[in-house]
């Protein structure tokens, strides 16, 4: 975890809003702060130049793969997530060994891997 005061920063990489927004409530109830992204664009600018914790992506972010976003928060050291109603199938071999969240959210899952994003951090 960071050595800040602040809360921990949770960039949620999803395109559906609604389930974005309730990822959001579930991160903020888990005292940490949700900076949205819901194109690649976005997340890639929030992933460069932001200070990020930890990142829950979803594999297809408005019909575009979110796998350079990934390699951006790969090389920053940034622990992940993908999250896909598909399960582990659309993820290449390189993201392997990166855990998938499967939709719908399981939100007590959701906390669990954010605590062991943070504590690898």
């Amino acid at each position: 975890m960071n050595s800040r005061t602040e809360p921990p920063c949770i960039l949620v990489a999803e395109d559906e809003m609604l389930v974005a927004m309730l990822l959001k409530d579930t991160l903020e109830d888990a005292g940490c702060r949700a900076v949205m992204a819901a194109r690649l664009a976005k997340g890639l600018e929030i992933a460069t130049f932001q200070t990020i914790d930890a990142a829950i992506l979803d594999i297809n972010l408005a019909g575009q793969p979110s796998f350079p976003l990934a390699d951006v928060l790969q090389e920053r050291g940034v622990p992940f997530v993908f999250a896909s109603g598909y399960g582990e199938s659309g993820v290449p071999d390189a993201y392997r060994h990166v855990p998938v969240l499967q939709k719908p959210y399981d939100m007590a899952e959701i906390q669990a891997f954010i605590t062991t994003l943070l504590k690898e951090n």
